[in-house]
């Protein structure tokens, strides 16, 4: 999670140094939880898959920005990013989305010399403050 954490603060500290910066603008980014995700049962080497994830929207004011995608070896860390505002325009404040859930993927190139690969979807933090991951390993076939 520091990951994931120092990630968005070096976005918004990017962000806010743009010479396209608008003075008054008002964002942040947030890290939202990976509600489900779609991978194959396995993986051939050399290969392209797409992996889908869902998540939900907790407002009109949140939007699509980026995965945060991390490689370790064989494991990969995954969580969206979105861009919040504080209004959706000219007088309109966000308003609250209730079971609003985004479906995204991603292409996944099966590197050869791994017998599988775990990857870790971010879905928030419990109750004491530590991560929570749903994981799921995919076996890498034999071409």
């Amino acid at each position: 999670m520091r990951k994931i954490v120092l990630f968005g603060l070096i976005i918004g500290a990017i962000w806010s140094c743009s010479k396209d910066s608008v003075a008054g603008e008002d964002f942040h980014f947030e890290i939202i939880p990976i509600r489900t995700a779609d991978v194959p049962d396995i993986l051939m080497p050399n290969d392209v898959n797409r992996i889908m994830y869902t998540y939900d929207v907790p407002s009109t004011c949140h939007s699509f920005n980026d995965l945060y995608y991390i490689e370790n070896g064989n494991q990969r860390t995954i969580a969206v990013v979105n861009l919040v505002t504080n209004s959706t325009g000219i007088d309109q404040p966000c308003q609250t989305l209730v079971d609003f859930e985004e479906e995204r993927g991603f292409d996944f190139f099966v590197a050869p010399g791994f017998t599988s690969y775990v990857f870790n979807f971010w879905q928030g933090e419990d109750e004491n403050g530590e991560d929570v991951y749903l994981t799921v390993e995919v076996p890498v076939g034999i071409q």
